[in-house]
Parts: structure tokens; C-alpha cells; sequence
């Protein structure tokens, strides 16, 4: 499918949370989940890792990678299980400290990705025009595949006009392209779980998060 524009939200501010008016080259990609502590950590460092695998730096091509949660923990450390789930995909989960979802959070993300539709709705309840740059993880992903990288702008235009492009051409498809079960955009809550239960988990994201991030970046994983 090619990528129609259906407009997008603008994030500024910078990693402390204090608006700078950032430039317009970067692009702010926002993990939620409930806690901030088990699925959104996980998602925000396994997405950190491929986009380091694929460009190096994320950083040196604007894309900045976050998370917080709607009942987010605030100064927590991430669950245990969860460090050894990132563990096993060799992505540091090092420095991490949970927060809770604030307005300032959502209105600078460009891309804001999450773990259930509850949490989409919660997001899009806050405002900011959130609706259009607001997907369940998953659903971004199904969105993503259908849309013919052709039509994206080539790796030359950077990365970033890449993944507003991404996002537009996402949000029209969404109605065209339905789930095929209610849970097929959800990501369970492993918190209080085993360490089997969260590393199934990390499998699940980390299978969404692969295509999502070789359309943002047009550079498949590397084998």
C-alpha cells in the first residue's frame, strides 16, 4: 500500500522533560504501559538495540527512544525479570528509572506506541491531538507491514522524514485494517510473573518491534 498523509503530531522538549523548542530533525518515539516497570522498559531498550544495530547512533539520526507508565512508578528501577529479559537479546538496561505519564510526555512525542488499548485510550483521553501518532504497539506493526516502503522517503531525506511519513501513512490505514481478535493488539502484563511468562513476553515484543524498526530505518536486522 503507499503512504497516505493524514497529518501528525509535533513533540518538543528535551530527555529532562523542559521545553528547548527542539529542532525539527528529531523524532520522539514514547513506550506505555501501566507501571513503567515490567513491558514499556523492555519495549523502549529492545527498540534502543535495533536502532542501534541498524544506524550505530540512533541519536546522530534524531530518533530519541523513550517510556513511562499510566500508573508509572516513579524513580523505580525496572523489575528484575525484566533486566534479564533484555539481557537475553543483549540490550542494556542499564540507567533506567520508571516514570509516570505526564501531559508534557505525549504532547512532544512524535510516535507514541503502547502496550493495550487501554493505554491508547488513556493517552488519547489527555489530549494534544494524541489520536493520529497513537497505536498499540502491535497495531502499529500490522499497520506497518502493509505499507510499500516504496513509498516512504528514500534513507536520504533522513530518517526522521522517514518515520513522520511512517506515522501518517499508519494512522489512514487504520481503519482499513482491522484486528482479527480483540487481543491481537495487546501485550499482556507479565508484572509478578516468572521469568518464563516475561521472557515469552520480550519474544512477543521484540517480533513487533523488528519490522516496525526496519520501516523506520529502510535497513533490515542483520542476520
Amino acid at each position: 500500500m503507499t503512504a497516505p498523509d493524514a497529518g501528525r503530531g509535533i513533540g518538543n522538549g528535551d530527555d529532562t522533560g523542559t521545553f528547548t523548542g527542539l529542532p525539527r530533525d528529531t523524532f520522539r518515539i514514547l513506550h506505555v504501559s501501566t507501571g513503567n516497570v515490567c513491558r514499556s522498559p523492555i519495549t523502549e531498550r529492545l527498540t534502543r538495540h535495533a536502532l542501534a544495530d541498524r544506524l550505530g547512533d540512533p541519536l546522530s539520526g534524531g530518533l530519541i527512544v523513550e517510556s513511562a507508565g499510566t500508573w508509572g512508578h516513579e524513580g523505580a528501577p525496572m523489575e528484575a525479570n525484566a533486566e534479564a529479559v533484555l539481557a537475553d537479546f543483549g540490550a542494556d538496561a542499564s540507567g533506567f528509572v520508571g516514570r509516570e505519564l505526564l501531559d508534557e510526555h505525549v504532547i512532544r512525542a512524535d510516535l507514541v506506541l503502547t502496550a493495550t488499548r487501554d493505554h491508547r485510550a488513556q493517552v488519547i483521553s489527555m489530549g494534544h491531538s494524541a489520536g493520529l501518532r497513537t497505536f498499540t504497539l502491535k497495531e502499529f506493526t500490522r499497520l506497518v507491514k502493509a505499507i510499500d516502503p516504496a513509498t516512504l522517503p528514500p534513507l536520504e531525506d533522513g530518517v526522521v522524514a522517514r518515520a513522520r511519513a511512517l506515522v501518517r501513512a499508519a494512522a489512514a490505514l487504520r481503519g482499513w485494517l482491522l484486528a482479527p481478535t480483540v487481543e491481537a493488539d495487546e501485550v499482556y502484563d507479565p508484572y509478578g510473573a516468572p521469568l518464563p511468562f516475561f521472557r515469552s513476553v520480550g519474544d512477543e515484543i521484540q517480533q513487533a518491534i523488528d519490522p516496525v524498526v526496519t520501516a523506520l530505518t529502510g535497513v533490515p536486522a542483520r542476520t
